[in-house]
């Protein structure tokens, strides 16, 4: 490892760094403590030993780079050709609580179905051990994943929702906002993707968004993105409008519902917002002061809207 300069993070973990590709030992753990790292680690003796270990069957091939040849102990190849997240070992498993989240964020990124007795051994398995740091990670793999809808199925049926949130997804409560993800899925702006997954749950359900973040320890970015949010969600021209006042609609989240998009391209307001020619010197210059002279914008800019619309549409 020194010789090709790779380099060492944790003691007892026997892992290196070298670029993109992380470099461990074969090893073997056994709990002794509390918590992600209440380990202790020695080496093993087998490659079937050491495969014996991972989280589930898709990760615990190998590859022998002397013989070439691909070692695949638990049918992990059969269990991806059938997009199927399959527990290796149960009593393994069971002694990392994080590997719960895992199994969420991966069916929600690769699509994968996790089996029916994985999914007992999960829903047993308390995540009070888990740091809101850790759990965060796993959440915001799972808020850039392609099938959401399978990641949103899977918090619920895994209890995730019911043991970090408190609340959980009634069946009716899922298939609404499954099918809201689903639809408009196609819709997200890249450059907020990981924002919508919050905002549709919250929104159809009735969840407060900023104790869901404090609960995950989410990073202060999501706060803040979600703090410019407009509070409205009627998505009338006037409306759109309004919105576009302080943002372009390419960052309301409200854009994911493919009307809002098309209305807010046909405005002109998409990629950029709407401006007036009210000024806050025109305001002042008729005499209104202080808190008086923000309302009076306000006044004035909706009146120019409605002979916007009323001359354009």
């Amino acid at each position: 490892m020194k010789k090709i300069g790779a380099k060492g993070v944790g003691k007892s973990f026997f892992v290196y760094k070298y670029g993109d590709i992380d470099i461990s030992l074969p090893r073997v753990e056994k709990k002794v403590g509390f918590g992600h790292t209440g380990f202790d680690v020695s080496l093993a003796t087998s490659e079937e030993i050491a495969s014996k270990r991972r989280d589930f069957t898709m990760n615990a091939l190998m590859f022998d780079i002397f013989s070439h040849r691909w070692l695949d102990f638990w049918g992990g190849f059969d269990d991806i050709k059938k997009k199927i997240i399959r527990v290796v070992d149960k009593k393994s498993f069971k002694e990392d609580s994080l590997r719960v989240l895992r199994a969420a964020q991966f069916s929600a990124r690769l699509g994968f179905k996790i089996d029916s007795d994985s999914i007992k051994i999960m829903q047993d398995i308390d995540l009070g051990d888990l740091t809101k740091d850790r759990i965060f990670l796993e959440f915001e793999k799972l808020f850039s994943a392609r099938y959401l809808e399978f990641g949103l199925y899977y918090l619920s049926k895994l209890l995730i929702f019911k043991k970090i949130f408190g609340p959980d997804l009634e069946c009716s409560s899922f298939f609404k906002t499954a099918k809201e993800l689903k639809k408009h899925q196609k819709n997200f702006e890249k450059d907020i993707y990981r924002y919508y997954f919050l905002y549709i749950l919250s929104k159809l359900n009735g969840w407060d968004l900023y104790d869901m973040l404090d609960k995950i320890n989410a990073k202060k970015e999501y706060k803040k993105f979600y703090k410019i949010q407009p509070k409205t969600t009627e998505t009338d021209e006037k409306s759109i409008l309004k919105v576009a006042l302080k943002m372009p609609i390419k960052l309301w989240l409200e854009n994911y519902n493919e009307e809002v998009k098309n209305r807010a391209k046909k405005l002109g307001v998409y990629d950029k917002k709407f401006k007036t020619p009210v000024t806050a010197q025109d305001v002042i210059n008729s005499g209104y002061r202080k808190d008086a002279i923000g309302k009076e914008i306000g006044k004035r800019e909706i009146k120019y809207i409605d002979k916007f619309l009323s001359r354009n549409f």
